[in-house]
């Protein structure tokens, strides 16, 4: 038998559920580094890539959110708890099909954060919207609550439905020229902010 039969063999046939597959994959690798303070190390690594980090409660998060907000309107997608947006004047916000050339930034939810690489998971099910809202508006407001905290990438992708389109954020959209002049803004919201509730 060849490599790659054998790895063929291992990943099951294509006409069965991939995600079922997946779960059965053997992992010969630790899965969990971290045991203890996986939100303090989400918010400190989140933060190391530029990313402004508000650590709030759930009764601060509204009033944290309309502080944050830049003047212009604000894209929130179908699934965003109202109480969220409870403190923003309804005006200021539009809704999933705004032309996003012409908003300040968007809000959303996500599926999950990674603490080890201060990454934020989007899946893009309900509070989340369709991927263009979090990569063409310039300022990106996420709320990622603390059970959504995973402390590695295995236990990060475990979490997730690996059949969705997923979106991976570390940080505000970056580039770096052959002189290594940091470019903000790109391919992607120049300002991430982050409220971990």
């Amino acid at each position: 038998m060849s490599a790659r039969d054998d790895i063929l063999a291992r990943l099951g046939r294509p006409e069965g559920d991939p995600d079922a597959e997946y779960r059965l994959l053997h992992r010969g690798y630790l899965e969990r580094h971290h045991a203890d303070g996986i939100v303090e190390l989400f918010a400190e690594r989140v933060a190391h890539y530029r990313a402004i980090v508000h650590r709030v409660d759930e009764a601060a998060l509204p009033g944290a959110i309309a502080a944050a907000l830049r003047p212009g309107a604000y894209v929130v997608p179908e699934g965003v708890p109202d109480s969220w947006v409870s403190s923003i004047e309804p005006s200021r916000l539009v809704g999933p099909d705004a032309d996003l050339t012409r908003v300040a930034g968007t809000l959303t939810g996500c599926a999950v954060g990674i603490a080890e690489t201060g990454t934020i998971v989007l899946d893009h099910t309900a509070g989340q919207g369709r991927r263009a809202l979090t990569l063409v508006p310039d300022h990106h407001l996420v709320v990622v609550r603390a059970d959504q905290v995973a402390a590695d990438v295995p236990e990060a992708v475990a979490r997730l439905v690996i059949t969705r389109p997923l979106t991976f954020i570390s940080g505000p959209s970056a580039t770096s020229d052959i002189e290594l002049s940091r470019v903000e803004g790109v391919h992607g919201p120049r300002t991430l902010e982050v409220f971990v509730v």
